[in-house]
């Protein structure tokens, strides 16, 4: 058993994660690394940041699965038999199977259960806490459950008779002879469920009878901005990026990203892959050369004219480097492995606090500078180590713009 955080008022509170090995839309989704991380991580995080919650459990029947959410802190004690892990599975069974497993080979009772879904894993920081709280707070209630409001109004929805083809109204409304041709402000609020977090009371509802969610349910209103369900791989390309690009914030299994410091003074750069596109060409003699961005010697230019020093540290030895720093007036450091003692000697050189640097790199080379600094940034096509280690998550890819867009970031946050 995995230890975690005490019981709300002595209640055992666990959080269940059901993830299956048999996706077809994206296969072994629920372990395959989004933006770092394995997608399941996402869920275990949110559930390991809770204060309440006292277990973290996987119901999977896969091995693999069970593994890598054994690394990321979670329980997976059992593997789900076959029978109700299935594309048509549904819930319920999965959920009792659970625990009543915990109850027979453990003797632990579960007072309140916890559904994240691995498929939605943008959760605010404190989610999974303000469910648990909402649920105690009404003992009335059987259950709460994530929703945002919905994209389209169900009561302008129609079905159509199968042997007539007449359309009806889908829903109907009391007061209104024709919701559908009603405005919008006339008719109910309507709310979508998501898979971001049920909170239940298990006796009550689905170890009790056939209902997972219970007669009274309550609702937790989720920011719209969160709305995430990766089932397929455009959704995972488009989500990904999202969570890359710093817009919002949500519990991830690494460090916590930290925004670009209000007062930088420092822009650290590392050549090869940020300044350039990582490419080289060599000549029969050997001459090496690479192409950089016009545009990004100009972000250069004002950073420097808004009193921010810039200064490239490089492991490569190249006459390419001297020259592009020589002709944007900037310094640089080159031929040098101790990437993060070079930064720091620089800092105490120029007199500049590290916590108002921030780091541009590509590689695992740089990730130790990351730290160093009060933000690190990476270009979008950069390592997946380093994607994962950064802050920020650029979406212009190296020698193509990353740099511009590092100096304009810069600069707009210093402006507003």
């Amino acid at each position: 058993m995995v230890s975690a955080a005490p019981a709300a008022g002595g209640l055992n509170i666990v959080a269940i994660i059901p993830a299956r090995g048999g996706s077809k839309g994206i296969p072994h989704k629920n372990i395959k690394p989004f933006a770092g991380y394995p997608l399941i991580a996402y869920s275990i995080a949110a559930a390991k940041e809770s204060k309440y919650v006292s277990r973290i459990l996987v119901s999977t029947d896969d091995p693999e699965i069970a593994a890598v959410a054994r690394d990321w802190g979670a329980e997976a004690p059992f593997l789900r038999p076959a029978e109700i892990s299935g594309d048509m599975a549904l819930d319920l069974p999965v959920f009792q199977h659970a625990v009543r497993w915990l109850a027979e080979n453990e003797g632990y009772r579960s007072d309140i259960v916890i559904q994240l879904r691995p498929t939605s894993p943008f959760r605010t920081p404190g989610l999974v806490d303000e469910a648990i709280r909402l649920l105690l707070d009404h003992p009335e209630a059987d259950s709460v459950r994530g929703v945002v409001p919905s994209g389209e109004n169900p009561f302008k929805m129609w079905r159509v008779d199968e042997k007539t083809g007449r359309m009806y109204g889908l829903i109907p409304v009391e007061g209104l002879a024709e919701p559908y041709n009603s405005p919008r402000q006339a008719l109910p609020k309507t709310y979508w469920q998501t898979g971001h977090i049920d909170a239940i009371r298990p006796e009550r509802t689905f170890m009790a009878g056939e209902s997972m969610s219970g007669k009274v349910i309550l609702p937790l209103f989720l920011d719209p901005a969160i709305k995430v369900d990766i089932d397929n791989p455009s959704d995972w390309e488009k989500y990904e990026a999202v969570l890359r690009s710093g817009k919002i914030r949500v519990v991830t299994p690494g460090a916590a990203k930290r925004a670009l410091p209000k007062n930088v003074r420092l822009i650290v750069l590392d050549f090869d892959g940020v300044m350039t596109d990582d490419l080289v060409t060599v000549d029969e003699n050997g001459t090496e050369s690479v192409r950089c961005s016009r545009s990004d010697g100009l972000g250069i230019r004002l950073v420097k004219e808004a009193g921010i020093a810039v200064v490239v540290i490089s492991s490569e030895t190249n006459r390419v480097v001297a020259a592009r720093c020589k002709k944007l007036g900037i310094d640089f450091v080159q031929g040098t492995l101790q990437k993060t003692e070079k930064l720091r000697e620089y800092c105490q050189e120029k007199k500049i606090d590290s916590a108002d640097a921030v780091y541009v790199g590509n590689d695992v080379n740089d990730i130790a500078c990351f730290p160093v600094v009060g933000c690190a940034l990476v270009p979008s096509d950069a390592h997946e180590k380093a994607l994962a280690a950064a802050d920020i998550v650029l979406t212009r890819t190296g020698g193509h713009g990353a740099v511009r867009e590092a100096c304009d970031r810069i600069l707009d946050r210093g402006q507003s």
